[in-house]
């Protein structure tokens, strides 16, 4: 299973009012694990930021001069998110901006290269209904340092938003689930697997204290119910002497 957390930077917050990407990054999930095969383009937006998106994310009309234009790296971004889920906080927002540029180019929606796309706002409204849920407040919800973050952007975002996201669906899946699913998604049916008849269990016996303890605890229960209590009734386990 392979999954990108995206993020982008914009101009401005209207895509169809003409404000235009500028930063674009995404990490990549395979199986729920880091592979550290991200992507991240700075891009020339052809236009300068609003002041207030400015101040969000830092990054200058100078400072993008030189960098490509969107034309520039549409294919490696086609290419790199042919198929995979793309998971997005407030992912309406991001997509419009995406979308918007690829019509520029004359393509069609983003959505028709990739897979499913999941929006980790709308994920986190139905968890925390009422409060916060803003990618801050989530880092501080699940206790995910975020203290470096002092700018937005969108590879650190990304990043930031894979912890937030394993973090909110752990619960789905255990690690047998994790291991079986690789497996599968393998397809190696003669991967080595562990014997566990082969596994010797470490057996530790009460000391002698312990035991006494017990039996004073078990003669309480004794006398409060005037009998002999269920752990009296029940036999011992047998030995490896009795067995033999």
């Amino acid at each position: 299973m392979r999954q990108l957390i995206l993020d982008t930077e914009t101009t401005g917050l209207n895509a169809r009012g003409g404000d235009r990407i500028l930063e674009l990054g995404c990490v990549e999930l395979v199986n729920r694990r880091l592979t550290g095969n991200n992507l991240h383009f700075y891009i020339n937006p052809e236009r300068d930021s609003d002041p207030g998106a400015l101040a969000v994310h830092g990054l200058t009309t100078e400072f993008l001069s030189d960098k490509p234009k969107f034309a520039e790296i549409i294919d490696q971004f086609r290419d790199f998110i042919q198929g995979a889920d793309l998971i997005i906080h407030n992912a309406p927002f991001d997509i419009g901006f995406l979308d918007a540029e690829f019509a520029l180019l004359g393509l069609p929606p983003v959505s028709t290269h990739c897979g499913e796309i999941i929006d980790t706002l709308a994920q986190a409204k139905q968890m925390f209904p009422g409060k916060r849920n803003s990618l801050d407040a989530l880092c501080d919800r699940f206790g995910i340092s975020n203290a470096h973050r002092t700018l937005h952007g969108a590879l650190l975002d990304s990043e930031l938003l894979a912890e937030v996201y394993l973090a909110m669906t752990r619960g789905q899946e255990s690690l047998v689930i994790d291991m079986l699913g690789e497996a599968q998604a393998g397809g190696d049916t003669d991967a080595p697997r562990v014997a566990l008849d082969s596994l010797e269990l470490v057996v530790i016996a009460a000391s002698d204290d312990e035991s006494a303890a017990h039996e004073a605890v078990l003669d309480d229960l004794d006398k409060a119910i005037k009998g002999a209590s269920v752990w009296r009734l029940e036999p011992a386990p047998a030995t490896d002497e009795q067995t033999a």
